[in-house]
């Protein structure tokens, strides 16, 4: 069974470019906010994004208004009902998304439908099992910004039925011409496990004052090639996001390369969050 009707909780910076992507793939998408400032806030956020398109080029005019059109922006949860996939994009933070799922369970008319998280790192048995349909839940790990980054994670949990993998995956390519990547259920999964530890030493490199951050980001760019500094992608990942992750994996595997240092938990409890609140390793105010 195809997907027509996509639902999207969360329309923050990835929520937004999931919703995006879907509509511009012709999908009819339904945006939940928790309130309407954020409401507000996503729909100015997606239609700023689509207007950059068309002035790079990337599409017509005709084909922004075409996908503003299918995009509608709520509150209530309970717009979710008619849903064929839903994909949750709330904070990476396991209580919240566990009660959403709950929620979305008793609310998601569609038995066969296909409820997925965007979650960054934390395993997906856990959120399945707040549901009476564990079977239908998978993970669906975009990358930042969705519009733009060309991978999806498809994460099996140990429930998941292979036609809910094979749906969610046929989505992602099909549809949305995303590269697929499967990966199993285990904190992390392929992405993070390999790239949080990396940008972690940046951090405890930073901290123990052996090198500037420009420097260390100067130096990975540079001499290794990266598009840009782990200093610099903590900032546009979100730190907060950064911290979540990186106790995520640590609790996973009790490993100290995975172990948030005591910067970072500062620097999220001051609010230095990176780019989406002005100031974080970088100032961008």
């Amino acid at each position: 069974m195809s997907f027509e009707r996509i639902g999207v909780v969360g329309g923050g910076q990835m929520g937004g470019g999931i919703a995006e992507i879907c509509a511009r793939a012709g999908q009819d998408v339904i945006v939940r906010e928790a309130d309407e400032a954020l409401a507000q806030r996503s729909q100015q956020g997606i239609e700023k994004s689509l207007s950059k398109a068309v002035e790079r080029r990337k599409v017509s005019e005709d084909e922004r208004d075409a996908a503003l059109g299918r995009l509608r922006f709520v509150t209530d949860l309970d717009a979710m009902a008619d849903r064929q996939l839903v994909v949750e994009a709330v904070t990476e933070n396991e209580d919240l998304k566990r009660d959403l799922f709950t929620r979305l369970d008793e609310i998601v008319a569609d038995k066969g439908a296909i409820l997925a998280s965007n979650t960054s790192s934390i395993p997906i048995t856990r959120i399945a099992k707040a549901t009476q349909r564990p079977e239908s839940v998978v993970g669906m790990h975009f990358f930042n910004p969705a519009t733009v980054m060309p991978l999806v994670e498809i994460v099996r949990s140990v429930l998941s039925s292979d036609d809910s993998i094979e749906r969610a995956a046929s989505f992602a390519t099909d549809v949305l011409g995303k590269t697929v990547v499967h990966a199993k259920d285990r904190a992390g999964f392929i992405v993070n496990m390999l790239l949080v530890p990396y940008i972690i030493d940046a951090m405890r490199m930073y901290e123990e004052g052996f090198a500037s951050k420009e420097d260390i980001d100067a130096g990975m760019v540079n001499g290794a090639g990266y598009p840009m500094g782990p200093l610099t992608l903590s900032d546009l990942i979100g730190n907060d996001t950064m911290l979540f992750v990186a106790e995520s994996l640590f609790e996973e595997f009790r490993e100290a390369r995975y172990a948030p240092p005591p910067l970072l938990k500062r620097m999220v409890e001051a609010g230095l969050l990176g780019r989406k609140t002005g100031l974080g390793f970088y100032d961008y105010s």
